[in-house]
């Protein structure tokens, strides 16, 4: 039994760099290599992309690396494990093995897939399962005949099943991001299921490279730090049997792995940091502690978890009408006020209610708080966007826009390469189903022709009675004094920040550059105070939890996001600006904070 193994990532997404998973080969020696390639909008893209051709469903990209890859995977005997299989593992599987029998290659591999229950619902339903909105409450019933896809989403146990096999490469439907890297600590290690710290160790592990170079330098509020965004290093986790944990990347690649990079990983997409659940698992992120042991290595230690949920989340998604946008160039002189008069001319143009619309003037500050808005820009690009159940009004839209450039202020330029077309919109709907209904298969092909098949099921573990909502830690801080009078500086000047979606909240994640900047943080950065400062952005509540082994809060922003997804009309649909737009928040902080000059980098 090894004592330790390396597990690289090589994708945080579809669409990702097409050379991570040959450089993270060529760059030293690795166990494991995990691939993610799906998100919430991706499998409704892959449900469609499937009805047109039956013989896809699946990420093309990871055949399109496989091809280029596959006798190096073979040669340095490295397990390649992803969810590319999408909504057609078994296709993509197949497609693999052909692929290694024109190289001349012998190789075993892993499909997973039972994630798929859209052709099961009405089954389910009479069965018991109500799937109500975990968002919203609402009834299931009313968009149930209006589903296109439903995956749960499973764990690691299917994948340790394919491991044990002997899978050199294993596919797989809707497993979780940190399932399938989870799995090999679990094979290798010999981790029993219910042992939640180890659990959660993998699970947080999972967590930090599932987005690929995100947690290696990429993204980084001070992105400064990083000497080079060239042949940016792929994150790299050496698991240790107990738990530990380091999270590198190979020598001599660009990027970066810092206290900061793992901290802003780890609150990315976080919800209550006691909380985190997974099929395997709940989490506590307000127990991870780091250090750092030498150049791009971090420590990560010290993790608790709790017993996985009885309930596993389903991913679904409906069709929910149309949506369109375009823009028109506009500049100056007087930029807003002619982009304020073209936008007064067409929406009373179009002489339409839709039920949700969107108007953007982009490069003066339109996607933050109106507060922080610099002044007059001598160019604008002005966007329109519609979403309406009626394909005809949505159409009408793409035809007026072109009718602006000559019946409207001088300096317009139509950008939109033509009149926008509707684009179908697929709304989310995630649910909960009881994991005892849940089953998971496992089919094993080789290029010798044969299969092997396996049924996984969902037991309930739980040995001790714990509480699903327990309270992440509380802030034990004392109130403190500070010293000195109070000046006037940026929010980061003394935190660095990342926001992410879930649905149509948006989280973000605020840490302290210093620990007693944090104990004035807790007294002064409130749920008000955020709320009132993404006054016109944010529309619903906004949530506070404390890190103090962070020295962070996570702030969750409801009502946000114009919905969410691909429901969401605005430029930004998953936040990843609002990071940014909080840190430059006008702050009063006592100069003793501020002693070195300012913190920032």
């Amino acid at each position: 039994m090894k004592k330790k193994i390396r597990i690289g990532n090589a994708s945080g997404y579809w669409g990702d760099d097409l050379t991570a998973l040959k450089r993270q080969l060529k760059g030293g020696h690795l166990d494991y290599i995990t691939m993610d390639f799906l998100a919430e909008i991706t499998m409704s893209i892959l449900h469609r992309q499937k009805k047109k051709n039956p013989d896809l469903g699946y990420a093309v990209d990871f055949l399109d690396q496989l091809d280029d890859c596959l006798e190096l995977i073979v040669s340095k005997k490295v397990k390649v494990i992803s969810n590319a299989g999408g909504i057609n593992p078994i296709g993509m599987g197949r497609k693999i093995i052909e692929m290694a029998q024109k190289k001349n290659l012998d190789i075993k591999v892993g499909i997973v897939y039972g994630d798929d229950i859209v052709n099961h619902l009405y089954e389910l339903t009479a069965a018991g399962e109500r799937f109500p909105n975990m968002e919203t409450g609402e009834d299931f019933f009313k968009v149930r005949s209006r589903i296109s896809s439903a995956n749960i989403y499973l764990g690691a146990e299917p994948v340790v099943k394919a491991l044990e096999a002997g899978c050199q490469i294993i596919v797989t439907g809707r497993v979780t991001d940190t399932g399938i890297t989870l799995a090999p600590m679990i094979y290798e290690f010999d981790w029993a299921m219910d042992d939640w710290d180890k659990m959660a160790a993998g699970i947080i592990a999972g967590h930090l490279i599932e987005c690929g170079a995100q947690v290696s330098g990429g993204n980084i509020t001070d992105w400064e730090d990083v000497k080079s965004f060239h042949n940016i290093g792929y994150p790299i986790i050496e698991m240790e049997k107990s738990g530990e944990f380091v999270v590198t990347k190979h020598k001599n690649t660009g990027g970066l792995i810092s206290e900061k990079t793992i901290k802003e990983q780890l609150v990315y997409e976080m919800g209550d940091p006691a909380n985190y659940i997974s099929p395997d698992g709940i989490a506590r992120f307000d127990t991870v502690h780091i250090k750092n042991e030498g150049k791009d290595r971090i420590r990560v230690y010290g993790i608790k978890g709790k017993p996985e949920p009885d309930f596993l989340k389903v991913s679904m998604s409906f069709e929910d009408g149309w949506k369109a946008n375009g823009a028109v160039l506009v500049c100056g002189p007087q930029t807003y006020k002619k982009a304020e008069i073209i936008s007064d001319i067409f929406w009373k143009k179009l002489k339409h209610h839709y039920e949700a619309t969107q108007t953007d003037m982009i490069g003066s500050g339109s996607i933050w708080p109106a507060s922080l808005s610099q002044g007059e820009s001598n160019e604008i690009l002005l966007r329109f966007a519609v979403r309406d159940k009626d394909l005809n009004k949505v159409k009408d839209f793409g035809k007026a826009l072109s009718t602006l450039i000559l019946s409207g202020p001088a300096g317009m330029a139509v950008t939109t390469g033509g009149r926008p077309k509707p684009s179908l919109v697929v709304a989310y709907w995630p649910a909960l189903m009881h994991r005892s209904r849940v089953e998971a298969k496992v089919l094993i092909i080789d290029t010798n022709g044969d299969e092997d098949f396996h049924e996984i099921s969902f037991p309930i573990r739980v040995q001790t009675p714990f509480q699903e909502k327990e309270e992440s830690v509380k802030s034990k801080l004392k109130k403190k004094k500070f010293s000195g009078r109070l000046v006037s500086a940026k929010l980061e000047d003394v935190c660095y920040a990342r926001s992410g979606d879930k649905g149509d909240t948006c989280n973000i994640g605020v840490l302290a550059r210093k620990s007693d900047i944090y104990d004035w943080l807790v007294e002064y950065l409130t749920a008000e105070k955020v709320k009132k400062f993404f006054t016109g952005i944010t529309f619903g509540k906004v949530v506070r939890y404390e890190l103090d082994n962070l020295h962070g809060l996570n702030f969750l922003l409801e009502e946000t996001l114009g919905g969410g997804g691909t429901k969401s009309l605005m430029i930004d649909p998953q936040g990843k600006t609002l990071a940014q737009a909080l840190l430059q928040m006008p702050i009063k902080i006592p100069s003793s904070l501020l002693k070195n000059k300012l913190l920032k980098r």
